[in-house]
Protein backbone atom coordinates (compact mmCIF):
# COMPACT_ATOMS: atom_id res chain seq x y z
CA UNK A 1 0.00 0.00 0.00
CA UNK A 2 1.38 3.40 -0.96
CA UNK A 3 2.23 5.90 1.76
CA UNK A 4 -0.37 8.42 0.58
CA UNK A 5 -3.10 5.76 0.61
CA UNK A 6 -2.08 4.65 4.09
CA UNK A 7 -1.99 8.24 5.39
CA UNK A 8 -5.41 9.14 3.93
CA UNK A 9 -6.94 5.98 5.36
CA UNK A 10 -5.39 6.80 8.74
CA UNK A 11 -7.08 10.20 8.64
CA UNK A 12 -10.42 8.60 7.67
CA UNK A 13 -10.12 6.11 10.56
CA UNK A 14 -9.29 8.92 12.99
CA UNK A 15 -12.21 11.04 11.76
CA UNK A 16 -14.55 8.06 12.09
CA UNK A 17 -13.43 7.55 15.70
CA UNK A 18 -13.71 11.22 16.65
CA UNK A 19 -17.20 11.61 15.19
CA UNK A 20 -18.31 8.34 16.82
CA UNK A 21 -17.01 9.39 20.23
CA UNK A 22 -18.53 12.87 19.91
CA UNK A 23 -22.01 11.34 19.85
CA UNK A 24 -21.13 8.06 21.62
CA UNK A 25 -24.35 7.52 23.53
CA UNK A 26 -26.35 7.56 20.29
CA UNK A 27 -23.92 5.43 18.29
CA UNK A 28 -24.14 2.38 20.53
CA UNK A 29 -27.88 2.10 21.21
CA UNK A 30 -30.67 0.19 19.53
CA UNK A 31 -31.21 3.18 17.21
CA UNK A 32 -27.55 3.36 16.08
CA UNK A 33 -27.59 7.04 15.13
CA UNK A 34 -23.85 7.08 14.39
CA UNK A 35 -22.99 10.14 12.28
CA UNK A 36 -19.59 8.68 11.43
CA UNK A 37 -21.41 6.17 9.21
CA UNK A 38 -21.51 8.94 6.57
CA UNK A 39 -17.90 8.01 5.85
CA UNK A 40 -19.21 4.75 4.35
CA UNK A 41 -20.06 6.78 1.25
CA UNK A 42 -16.35 7.27 0.53
CA UNK A 43 -16.10 3.82 -1.08
CA UNK A 44 -18.26 5.02 -3.96
CA UNK A 45 -15.40 7.34 -4.92
CA UNK A 46 -12.53 4.90 -4.41
CA UNK A 47 -12.66 1.34 -3.12
CA UNK A 48 -9.42 1.78 -1.18
CA UNK A 49 -11.29 3.85 1.42
CA UNK A 50 -12.55 0.54 2.80
CA UNK A 51 -9.34 0.25 4.85
CA UNK A 52 -9.83 3.54 6.70
CA UNK A 53 -13.53 2.99 7.27
CA UNK A 54 -13.08 -0.55 8.62
CA UNK A 55 -10.13 0.54 10.79
CA UNK A 56 -12.25 3.37 12.18
CA UNK A 57 -15.15 1.03 12.96
CA UNK A 58 -12.79 -1.51 14.54
CA UNK A 59 -10.98 1.01 16.73
CA UNK A 60 -14.14 2.90 17.74
CA UNK A 61 -15.74 -0.39 18.79
CA UNK A 62 -12.59 -1.66 20.49
CA UNK A 63 -12.04 1.40 22.67
CA UNK A 64 -15.48 2.95 23.11
CA UNK A 65 -18.19 0.31 22.71
CA UNK A 66 -19.92 -0.95 25.84
CA UNK A 67 -20.13 -4.40 24.18
CA UNK A 68 -16.64 -4.73 22.73
CA UNK A 69 -16.64 -8.44 21.86
CA UNK A 70 -20.01 -8.31 20.10
CA UNK A 71 -19.24 -5.08 18.25
CA UNK A 72 -15.86 -6.30 17.04
CA UNK A 73 -17.52 -9.30 15.41
CA UNK A 74 -20.91 -8.02 14.30
CA UNK A 75 -20.23 -4.30 13.84
CA UNK A 76 -16.99 -4.72 11.92
CA UNK A 77 -18.45 -7.67 10.00
CA UNK A 78 -21.52 -5.70 8.95
CA UNK A 79 -19.32 -2.86 7.74
CA UNK A 80 -17.05 -5.15 5.72
CA UNK A 81 -19.97 -7.01 4.12
CA UNK A 82 -21.84 -3.82 3.24
CA UNK A 83 -18.79 -2.02 1.89
CA UNK A 84 -17.84 -5.01 -0.27
CA UNK A 85 -21.37 -5.22 -1.68
CA UNK A 86 -21.23 -1.50 -2.51
CA UNK A 87 -17.82 -1.89 -4.16
CA UNK A 88 -19.08 -4.80 -6.29
CA UNK A 89 -22.23 -2.95 -7.34
CA UNK A 90 -20.09 0.14 -8.04
CA UNK A 91 -18.48 -1.74 -10.92
CA UNK A 92 -21.80 -1.68 -12.75
CA UNK A 93 -23.28 1.65 -11.64
CA UNK A 94 -21.21 4.64 -12.71
CA UNK A 95 -23.27 7.55 -11.38
CA UNK A 96 -21.98 8.78 -8.00
CA UNK A 97 -25.39 9.74 -6.59
CA UNK A 98 -26.90 6.39 -7.60
CA UNK A 99 -23.99 4.56 -5.94
CA UNK A 100 -24.49 6.58 -2.76
CA UNK A 101 -28.20 5.76 -2.76
CA UNK A 102 -27.39 2.09 -3.30
CA UNK A 103 -24.84 2.27 -0.48
CA UNK A 104 -27.53 3.75 1.79
CA UNK A 105 -29.91 0.91 0.92
CA UNK A 106 -27.25 -1.78 1.40
CA UNK A 107 -26.21 -0.49 4.82
CA UNK A 108 -29.83 0.00 5.88
CA UNK A 109 -30.77 -3.55 4.89
CA UNK A 110 -27.72 -5.18 6.48
CA UNK A 111 -28.55 -3.65 9.85
CA UNK A 112 -30.24 -7.00 10.51
CA UNK A 113 -26.72 -8.09 11.51
CA UNK A 114 -26.62 -5.42 14.22
CA UNK A 115 -30.18 -6.29 15.26
CA UNK A 116 -29.08 -9.90 15.66
CA UNK A 117 -26.11 -8.72 17.75
CA UNK A 118 -28.37 -6.69 20.04
CA UNK A 119 -30.79 -9.60 20.27
CA UNK A 120 -27.95 -11.90 21.38
CA UNK A 121 -26.40 -9.39 23.77
CA UNK A 122 -29.48 -7.90 25.39
CA UNK A 123 -32.43 -10.02 24.29
CA UNK A 124 -33.94 -7.10 22.36
CA UNK A 125 -36.71 -8.15 19.95
CA UNK A 126 -35.06 -8.83 16.58
CA UNK A 127 -37.59 -7.32 14.15
CA UNK A 128 -38.20 -4.15 16.16
CA UNK A 129 -34.46 -3.71 16.69
CA UNK A 130 -33.81 -4.23 12.98
CA UNK A 131 -36.39 -1.53 12.26
CA UNK A 132 -34.87 0.96 14.71
CA UNK A 133 -31.23 0.33 13.75
CA UNK A 134 -32.11 0.41 10.05
CA UNK A 135 -34.03 3.68 10.50
CA UNK A 136 -31.08 5.30 12.26
CA UNK A 137 -28.65 4.07 9.61
CA UNK A 138 -30.93 5.22 6.79
CA UNK A 139 -31.31 8.72 8.23
CA UNK A 140 -27.57 9.17 8.75
CA UNK A 141 -26.61 7.87 5.31
CA UNK A 142 -29.43 9.73 3.53
CA UNK A 143 -28.30 12.98 5.18
CA UNK A 144 -24.75 12.02 4.25
CA UNK A 145 -25.45 11.77 0.51
CA UNK A 146 -25.62 15.53 -0.19
CA UNK A 147 -22.99 16.35 2.46
CA UNK A 148 -20.38 13.94 1.11
CA UNK A 149 -21.34 14.77 -2.50
CA UNK A 150 -20.73 18.50 -1.99
CA UNK A 151 -17.54 17.95 0.02
CA UNK A 152 -16.35 15.81 -2.90
CA UNK A 153 -16.89 18.75 -5.25
CA UNK A 154 -14.28 20.62 -3.19
CA UNK A 155 -11.92 17.79 -2.20
CA UNK A 156 -12.25 15.20 -5.03
CA UNK A 157 -12.20 12.00 -2.97
CA UNK A 158 -11.39 9.85 -6.02
CA UNK A 159 -8.00 11.51 -6.42
CA UNK A 160 -6.96 11.55 -2.75
CA UNK A 161 -5.92 7.92 -2.91
CA UNK A 162 -3.69 6.72 -5.68
CA UNK A 163 -4.89 3.70 -7.55
CA UNK A 164 -3.09 2.08 -10.46
CA UNK A 165 -6.27 0.75 -12.12
CA UNK A 166 -9.04 3.27 -11.60
CA UNK A 167 -12.31 1.41 -11.66
CA UNK A 168 -14.50 4.37 -10.81
CA UNK A 169 -15.00 7.16 -13.24
CA UNK A 170 -16.03 10.67 -12.44
CA UNK A 171 -19.63 11.59 -13.07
Amino acid sequence: MKTKTLAVNGVIAALYIVVTVAIAPFGFTNVQFRLSEMFNHLVVFNKKYIYGIVAGVFLANLFFSPMVAYDLIFGVGQSIISLLITIIIGRYVKDIIKRMIINTIVFTFTMFIIAFELNLAFGLPFLFTWLTTAAGEFVVLAIGVPIIYFINKRVNFASLIEESNRTYSKE
